[in-house]
This record gives C-alpha cells, structure tokens and sequence, in this order.
C-alpha cells in the first residue's frame, strides 16, 4: 500500500529509532557504591512489563499517527511526545522505586544509554512538531522549564536522591556554583569584548572596503588554529609579561587562568560578529539610505535610526553564534586553570567518572541552548519590528 503524499516521515522515523535504541540499550544502571563497576538494566528489566509496554505504545502511536494519517494531526502527536517527555523523570523515580531498598544506602542509579537516547529524540521531535506547528521559540523553552521543574520537584521529595548525577552534585555544590559563574563570567566577558571590538571593526572595514579581504583572511585563520594550541601560545608571552610588569599580577594575569582564557575566545569570537555585521550593514537597500537622507537626517542619524536597527536581526545571528562557539570552548579552557564546567569534565575523564563527566557537560549542552533560544527569540523580535 502507497503512502500518503502529505504523510510525514520525520516522524516516523524519529520515534522507530527512539523504540529501538530504548529496547537495545540499558535504560538505567545499578552500582552498588561509586567505585564498585555497575550492571545494567535494559527497559523490561529497570522499569518492568506495564511501563514499558506504556513507553513502546506511546512511541508507536506517534509514529503511526504521522505515517497513516492523510493530513498529520500535529496536535495530538504533540500531545504524545510531551508525555513521553514528562514521564522520563518518573520512569527514573519509578526504576528507583524498584531496585534501590533501605539496604542499599550507598547504591546509585546511573541514566543509562537508552534514556538519554531517548531524552536526545524526543527534543527532535519537538524541534520537528514546533516547525510544522509554527510555534514560536518561547513553546520550546517552556518545554525545557517544565521540565526541569518537574525533575527538581522530584528531587525535592527523594525520590531521585540515589541518582548518580545527582549525588555528584549533592558532593559538589559549592564547586558547581564557583564554575558556573566563572564559566558565565569568561562567556559574558569574551561575547561582549567581541561584540565591542568586532563592530568597531565593521566599521572601519565599511568605511576602508580594500581591507575587507585581508581582515576577514586573517579572522578566519585564527579560526583554524586548534583551541587548545592558541591557548598554549598564549602562556609564553603573558607569563614574560605577568613577570616584567608586576601590576598585572595584581590583576592575577599570568601564563595560565582566565587572561589567556578570554584573550583565546575573544580571538575566536571575532570573525562571526564582524562577518555578519559587515554582510548585514552591506544588505540594508540603498533606496532606504536614499529616503532617510532626502528627509533630512544627517549620517549619524540616518545610521542610529535606519541602518543599524534595519541590520540588528543578522547583527544578533552573529552574536547568537559566537555565543553558542564561546560556551563550547570555553570547557577546553579548564586544561589553563580558567575553571568553569570543564573543570568537572576533565576531573571525571581523570576518574573514569561518567556521572562527573555528565556533571559537567550537561550544564553547557543547557547554556548552549538557553543562549540558542534567546538570542533566536530577540532576532525574531528586531524581525518583526523591522518590517513594521
């Protein structure tokens, strides 16, 4: 039998996908103490036979409710996915439930392989749905927020404390504060030196066009360097400096730490900024600069009130991007003693710790994304507004 032309197979394939890693990996994993190796349990086993026939049903209702249906009904797939999604955090609570008793004090429960697989397809299913529904930004956010309420609320009531990641947490919190904002503080820092920075550099370069090519060959190549090179490159002329000049070690800028940490991601950060700030400066029509002059306005305003706010949207793109760049690497900047969630990485990649690797991984992946959010949700609103 032909399908339907108008049936979706994203779908379909996302949520097949999604049921068959669930069934061949383990769901969770169960160590009886930290050191001691853990065993792991696949889905029939962690959550047993009524919730994991609940999980199949639901992933297959998704996919043959888009595959079958002549018109998908996106609505009611929505509605399933974000089932699937709130009961993750039960199906923990529930495999804990199981297997952890008062006789195990020490014991932990490790999300297994199958469960963050699943966790990563139900976000693309979302991605998809919120394409095909039209629905804004903020609906994806507020999936996240919901989330993330509900895990604290259980955590709140014990019943997520034998959770692996948890406990790292739970043993690391002062430490987790301290690296989340040093790692906020050197992103913070290096987008908004760049930002300065890299518009000034547009400018000039649209006002000197011949050194347009030389400047964005040059940003490029530094994009090229391996960022744990340029950061090693670095140590040699600040640590010469830091020890002819002792007021910069006042400042604590020396061969390692947060100095050449943040004079590596600005070097990074500048070629989106000035790259999307020349091509949306360049881009406004000149018919526009046209009118705007034959009204009277002078240079200055005809910049401040016509060209920079027509130019914001791709202007914000840029910054989306170096933003999302400059969350990433600032985790390799841990290896200089810069701090931040890297920190934590390193330390469980030391270990052989993948509850402490998470520790610190996970953090980034949810920076990445709040940053990808924002900045898309403020570029949509200087959109509308421009073509207001």
């Amino acid at each position: 039998m032909s399908l339907p032309l108008r049936s979706n197979r994203v779908i379909p394939l996302l949520a097949l996908l999604a049921l068959a890693l669930l069934w061949c990996l383990d769901f969770v994993s169960i160590q009886p103490n930290r050191i001691a190796p853990g065993s792991g349990l696949g889905l029939l086993a962690a959550l047993g036979p009524v919730w994991a026939l609940l999980l199949t049903g639901l992933l297959l209702a998704c996919g043959l409710l888009a595959l079958w249906s002549p018109r998908p009904t996106y609505g009611p797939i929505l509605a399933l996915v974000w089932l699937l999604l709130l009961q993750l955090p039960a199906s923990l609570a529930w495999s804990i439930e199981r297997h952890i008793g008062a006789d195990l004090p020490y014991a932990r429960v490790g999300i297994g392989a199958g469960c963050w697989s699943l966790l990563f397809l139900l976000g693309l299913l979302l991605i998809e749905l919120q394409q095909r529904l039209g629905l804004s930004r903020v609906w994806l956010l507020g999936s996240a927020v919901v989330l993330a309420l509900l895990l604290g609320w259980l955590a709140g009531q014990g019943w997520l404390e034998p959770l692996a990641l948890l406990r790292e947490y739970q043993s690391r919190r002062s430490q987790f504060a301290a690296a989340l904002s040093s790692h906020l503080a050197l992103v913070g820092a290096a987008v908004g030196a760049s930002l300065l920075f890299g518009g000034a550099i547009a400018l000039l370069l649209q006002r000197y066009p011949r050194a347009h090519k030389g400047s964005i060959g040059l940003l490029s190549f530094i994009q090229t360097i391996p960022s744990l090179a340029l950061f090693g490159l670095l140590i040699a002329p600040l640590s010469y400096l830091s020890a002819q000049f002792p007021a910069l070690q006042q400042l604590n800028i020396r061969g390692i730490g947060w100095a050449p940490a943040l004079l590596a991601l600005i070097a990074y950060s500048l070629l989106p900024i000035v790259r999307n700030t020349c091509v949306a400066l360049q881009e406004v029509e000149a018919g526009v600069i046209e009118s705007a002059r034959g009204m009277g306005m002078s240079p200055a305003q005809v910049f401040l009130q016509v060209r920079l706010p027509l130019a914001m949207p791709l202007i914000i793109e840029g910054v989306r991007v170096t933003s999302i760049q400059a969350i990433g690497l600032t985790a390799v900047a841990a290896l200089i003693g810069a701090g931040g969630f890297g920190t934590f990485i390193f330390q469980g990649l030391g270990q052989s710790a993948m509850d402490l690797i998470i520790l610190g991984a996970l953090p980034i992946i949810v920076l990445a994304l709040l940053a990808d959010g924002l900045f898309s949700l403020l570029g949509e609103g200087f959109s509308s507004g421009a073509r207001r």
